[in-house]
This record gives structure tokens, sequence and C-alpha cells, in this order.
């Protein structure tokens, strides 16, 4: 590895892995990706850890699992922040993003970087002033959003190609609205005329969808994955135009997936509308949240749609190849740190380097990945965890632990645990629980041990330790 290289990550929203040419996709046009794939090193088990879009964020940016002691808020001041160490030691730290979040009502989620660039135009209709009109004035392709923050970041290298930096893209594609030009659209729909839709986030078929209906979503939000493979492309097309793809590491990487029925589900996860619920005084609801109504958050469990991304890894030194090692966004953080010459990790990072699994030296990094909403997500709170709306929870949030083998889905106290067996089950069809409950109570210890470990308060583990007594007793019974 060249010395003190300068590092690029790039992040695309809702990426789903298995949408990849260079994970097995024989539909979907990704080429950009699948070439860049054939020069990197390509992770087979990336697992998410906190869920959804900003604690993920949270996430690669301080190296916690941000699932166990924060949601959907602003980033603790406590925190050391991956571009702020990047900065102390040298490096020009420059964040680019479309994702509406970062700085948005006081996040803060921009500590660290030297400069920062919020490309606005990406919807979110919390706050009535600030819905934008961006969308109403494209003319062409070069005005998508992802379009725009790839050029950003092409003329911020041009700019400073001859410093050592640490540039972070974060584009919101192919997050919904999927809008990409038709012709992106067109080559996974016959006949495609340009009609849209939105996901139910619940049960399609209880939202009154029908299977075309998703599928039509399906394929829109194909086209916009292949529109975002081509943009990153031409960004990493301009690193070579630059002559710096042998001293620059590049990242990328994913939040989260999406649900196109599997599980029968359209979205990521259940929300209901209730028109007669009111935001309290006493709710977490911000004080600029005006709406008197509630969305009901319901049972949302994390099936591999969404926790399966991927991470892919390319830099002068690094062997191409694949890799089967378990690795998760708090590990991205201190393995930069080390690949930079900055081995010594912040205190407050809990994350742990997969280094020797880039160089081929090792083979196993994490036996299980924890994936999670916020933990503190309890029954009846009402929370803006989930993103800036306030929303009551249903249920205890479920959380899911994966193993190369095995996956486990555990939720409340009054929550049969989900357990399946990945090798005969890829799909997570069939709750063997019931069958492998004591494998399953093994595993169950060993999230406990983990949560424990990385310093979850204990108030948000007893409510998974009531769920394992009870259904240790189930199991022996």
């Amino acid at each position: 590895m060249t010395d003190r290289p300068n590092v690029m990550v790039i992040v695309a929203d809702t990426f789903r892995r298995d949408h990849l040419g260079a994970y097995g996709n024989q539909r979907i046009q990704t080429p950009y990706l699948d070439e860049f794939a054939r020069s990197s090193v390509v992770f087979d088990h990336h697992v998410v850890s906190s869920f959804p879009t900003m604690p993920a964020r949270a996430d690669i940016l301080t190296g916690t699992f941000s699932y166990t002691h924060m949601g959907w808020e602003p980033l603790p001041r406590h925190l050391l922040t991956l571009p702020e160490v990047l900065s102390k030691a040298g490096y020009l730290t420059m964040g680019i993003v479309d994702t509406p979040f970062y700085i948005r009502n006081g996040f803060g989620y921009d500590r660290g970087f030297d400069d920062f660039v919020w490309v606005r135009g990406q919807g979110d209709d919390t706050r009535p002033h600030e819905r934008s009109d961006t969308r109403a004035t494209w003319r062409s392709e070069e005005d998508r959003m992802a379009a725009r923050t790839m050029t950003e970041a092409e003329r911020w290298l041009e700019r400073h190609y001859d410093e050592r930096f640490f540039l972070y893209v974060d584009t919101w594609d192919p997050h919904e609205p999927w809008d990409a030009p038709d012709y992106y659209t067109a080559r996974y729909r016959e006949g495609f005329a340009g009609k849209q839709i939105y996901p139910c986030y619940g049960k399609w078929d209880e939202a009154g969808l029908t299977k075309d209906d998703v599928d039509l979503g399906h394929a829109t939000y194909c086209g916009e994955v292949s529109m975002v493979d081509f943009w990153i492309g031409r960004l990493l097309a301009k690193l070579d135009a630059l002559g710096l793809r042998e001293n620059t590491l590049v990242f990328f990487t994913s939040d989260h997936g999406f649900y196109f029925g599997e599980h029968g589900y359209f979205g990521k996860a259940e929300w209901v509308h209730e028109p007669e619920a009111l935001v309290t005084e006493d709710s977490l609801a911000p004080e600029w949240l005006t709406e008197s109504w509630l969305l009901t958050v319901e049972w949302s469990p994390l099936y591999r749609e969404l926790t399966n991304v991927p991470l892919m890894v390319r830099g002068s030194g690094l062997k191409p190849g694949r890799r089967s090692a378990m690795t998760t966004a708090p590990d991205l953080a201190p393995t930069i740190m080390e690949l930079t010459g900055l081995g010594h990790l912040p205190t407050t990072m809990t994350g742990e380097s997969f280094v020797d699994v880039l160089a081929g030296t090792k083979g196993e990094h994490r036996p299980f990945i924890v994936s999670s909403w916020p933990l503190y997500l309890a029954e009846g709170e009402i929370v803006t965890a989930i993103d800036s709306k306030a929303r009551r929870i249903a249920n205890y949030m479920p959380l899911t632990v994966t193993t190369h083998d095995r996956s486990l889905i555990l939720g409340g106290p009054a929550d049969e645990p989900e357990l399946y067996d990945l090798t005969s089950d890829p799909c997570e069809q069939n709750n063997v629980w019931r069958e492998l409950g004591d494998e399953g109570e093994v595993l169950c210890e060993r999230t406990l041990s983990f949560l424990e470990g990385v310093g979850t308060p204990e108030e948000y583990l007893a409510p998974r330790r009531k769920v394992l007594d009870g259904w240790r007793r189930v199991v022996r019974s």
C-alpha cells in the first residue's frame, strides 16, 4: 500500500447487494461497479449494523455500533469522527452528500470535515417550508441528484488532486422516489411509459396493491440502480484521469437494502398511518413538527434483503478477489485508520479493523453480526428515531443476528424468536427455532455478551434477556 494514501468512500443509499453483477445478478446492468469489483477486494458477507439511514451513517463515521446508544438524532458530541481524526493527521477532509439529513435540524454529521457540501434537492416533506421544487427543474439526466453529487465530487477532485485527501461521497439514490430517466427503467419493464409508484411501507397486498404494482416499483428501482452505477463510474474514471488510481483507496458500500415483495413487504418497514393520533406535549417530537398525526411502526424485522449490502475496496497493494469474512459498518473507520497509518484508535471507536482480511492473511473477522433498529425503541413510545417524523412504536423493534449459516430474529418479551438455516433456507421462510432451540439459545447468549461488550445500557438489554429466559423454558419443557 502506498504510504499515506488518499481515501475515497462512496455510499449509495438502499443499494441491495443482490442487484449487482459482481454479486451474481445477471439481469440488472451495473457495468461500472462490476468493472470496479474486478480490480477490488469484494466482501461477500458485509452486513449492516445500525438501521436505518442515519444510524447507519453514524456507524460509518464514528466506528461505533450506534444502535446501542442512539437513534435518528444529532451526532453525540463526545464521539470522535473519522474525518476529524484524519483532518488532525494532515488530510484534507471533504464531504459531498445529497442525503438530506446530515446537517438538517442541527444533526452535525459534517463534524470533522474541513469542507462539506450538501447538494440540495432530495426530498423530505417533514418541514413544509423546505420542500424542494428541484425535480420540476430537471431537463436532462445531468440534473438528477446522483449526477449532481458525483459531478460535484469530480470538480472537487480537479481542484485538490495534488493534496492528501479524504473524500466522502454519499448519494441517496437509488432510494425512492425512483425517477431515473425512462430509458433506464425501460431496460427492466417492456413498454415502460413513465408511470411511477411509491412503496406502501407494509404488506403490499393488505395495502391494496397488486404484484404488478410491486414489479413496477422494482423496475423503476432497477433503472435507478443502473443510473447510479453510471455516475459512480464517471467519478471513478475521474480518478484515473487525474492519475490518482495508484495512491487512492476507494470503498463502495450502502446502508441497507429494500423489500420488493419478499416476506410480503414493499418497503423497509411497516408503517401504519393514524390520522386521529396527536403529537402530545410530552412526546419526543421536535418543536418544529406541527402535524397532528403519527405513523405507527409495526413489527419490522430485518431479513437478508435489508441486511446484506455490498462492500468493495480497491487500493494499491490489495490483491483483487473475494473475501468470505463477516464485516460490518463500524469496522470501516478502524480499517481506514490502519491503512492510513493511524492504527491507534480513539477510545470511542468499538469497531475492529479488517486490514488482515483485506491483505488476505486472515480468513475470518467476526463470528456474527448484530443488525438492529435503535435498541431504545420500545412498545408504546413516541420517538423520532426512525426518521424526522414522530412515530409510535407498536412493539419492540426486532434485531437480527447473522452468522455464515444462521440468522436469528429477536424481538421483545412477547415475541417468539425466529431462527433460519441459511444453508437450506436462504430466503428465510422456515422458522426452526423450536427445532433448533438449543442452538438458538447459544446464539442469543453470544449476542447478549457482545452487546454488553460494546457498552449497551442494561435497560436496553433487559427486554432481550426476558425473551431468552421465556423461550428457554419453552424449549426445555
